[in-house]
């Protein structure tokens, strides 16, 4: 007890600590804005994922005495978005209303100092920054257990929009209501995907209940705010933002419920080490043509990560087939794979090469 120190002399210890970190994160900021009138100059993006992908991977090794990698990560994201915003303020569209994950996904790609933008649809999002209205737009592209987003995956034969960027988002449903008790609910407003995820959980407790398809999240909960024996499946942000009472916490099916979120835009992110590269492409309606073309990327030893197949919308009956892969397009192997299906297929459309957040790839 001898050792402790004086309260007041602690308190002048962290003043100071804070006053050089003041100092030094003004320096950084000024960095930060060399950087961006370099970039001005030679017209390159403000968003570098692939850089802010290499500062990430060095904080998960710098694991100190009180602070974790996890921790660091979070205030660094802080860092890196206020000093990003003093070389441009970045507009990202994102699905909304506010409340939405899709606006959580921001935060946890750009940090909070950005300008948020909302959109009624998917469409929407993309057109965004099609017409240069938003720098960017994050969008959700696959579930871990509902599987893909339709929309999503529809809208990118329609744009010429890339892919710079993912990320993973843990989803956790809450029920949301103005009621008090649980009894009280007649209607459950939730999305397509909301209420797949919560199905058994919702069948099991609230079996009676109508379930009234409402998209997106935030949406879904505004119904729940006029609906006094009304409920909406939303996340924590929504529900508190929105003033409703939680009647359930985590009602997902699955705790390990993950959302992969596409962030859109026009760069062409280097090479990390750990990248996706995401390609469509159509064929003609004969036999074997998948299967051939499935076969360039085990020749060439590139590892699959998911394909899926959405109606082609030029004619009726024929597919378009929307693949990932691990690796990166200036890596010989995936550039020698997408180049054997271009000789093959009607046509093909590179999406994107991108720093990978997903805990299950593997490029070999």
């Amino acid at each position: 007890m001898d050792d402790l120190r004086h309260l007041d002399d602690i308190r002048i210890d962290i003043d100071r600590v804070d006053n050089e970190l003041i100092e030094l994160l003004d320096h950084r900021a000024g960095l930060a804005q060399e950087v961006g009138r370099t970039k001005g100059l030679d017209g390159q993006p403000f968003f570098t994922p692939e850089r802010e992908r290499a500062i990430f991977n060095k904080l998960e090794e710098a694991q100190t005495g009180s602070l974790k990698s996890h921790h660091l990560k979070r205030i660094f994201r802080e860092i890196i978005s206020s000093a990003r915003d003093a070389e441009k303020q970045l507009t990202v569209s994102y699905w909304g209303p506010p409340g939405s994950f899709s606006e959580l996904a921001v935060y946890e790609t750009f940090g909070r100092s950005v300008k948020p933008m909302p959109a009624a649809t998917i469409t929407e999002c993309f057109q965004n920054v099609e017409h240069f209205k938003a720098n960017y737009a994050v969008v959700p592209i696959e579930n871990s257990f509902a599987g893909v987003v339709p929309e999503t995956l529809d809208m990118f034969p329609q744009t010429n929009v890339k892919i710079c960027a993912e990320q993973f988002l843990v989803i956790q449903h809450h029920l949301g209501s103005m009621a008090d008790d649980m009894s009280q609910i007649r209607r459950v407003y939730a999305g397509p995907q909301p209420a797949n995820q919560c199905r058994r959980w919702l069948q099991t407790t609230l079996g009676g209940a109508e379930i009234v398809d409402v998209v997106p999240t935030s949406a879904a909960a505004k119904k729940a705010l006029e609906d006094p024996n009304g409920a909406a499946i939303a996340n924590s942000v929504c529900i508190e933002r929105l003033g409703l009472n939680t009647l359930a916490t985590n009602i997902e099916d699955y705790s390990q419920n993950r959302t992969r979120f596409a962030v859109l835009g026009r760069n062409e992110p280097k090479m990390t080490g750990t990248d996706k590269t995401s390609v469509l492409f159509s064929l003609r309606n004969r036999p074997g043509e998948l299967y051939e073309v499935l076969g360039s990327f085990l020749r060439h030893e590139v590892n699959l990560m998911m394909i899926e197949s959405r109606p082609a919308q030029r004619a009726a009956f024929e597919y378009i087939f929307y693949v990932d892969c691990a690796g990166h397009i200036s890596e010989d192997n995936v550039r020698a794979a997408i180049e054997e299906i271009r000789e093959r297929a009607l046509e093909t459309v590179m999406l994107g090469s991108y720093p990978s957040t997903d805990p299950n790839l593997q490029t070999a």
